[in-house]
């Protein structure tokens, strides 16, 4: 895995690898356990973690 790929990525970068809004990216956070790390006031997340967790299922209603 290159460095690119394994970096954090900010909320409007994984809004857009999934065609989400923010609002929708909260409510799966706080709803449906999006896995999504708190750093200060700003959330950041790892592409493959979340890749993880849309396979699953999870994001579903």
């Amino acid at each position: 895995m290159d460095e690119i790929e394994d970096r954090w990525l900010s909320m409007s970068e994984i809004c857009k690898h999934l065609g989400i809004s923010s609002d929708t990216a909260y409510k799966w956070i706080e709803k449906k356990g999006m896995p999504a790390h708190k750093i200060g006031r700003l959330w950041k997340f790892k592409k493959d973690e979340v890749d993880d967790w849309v396979r699953s299922g999870q994001a579903a209603d």
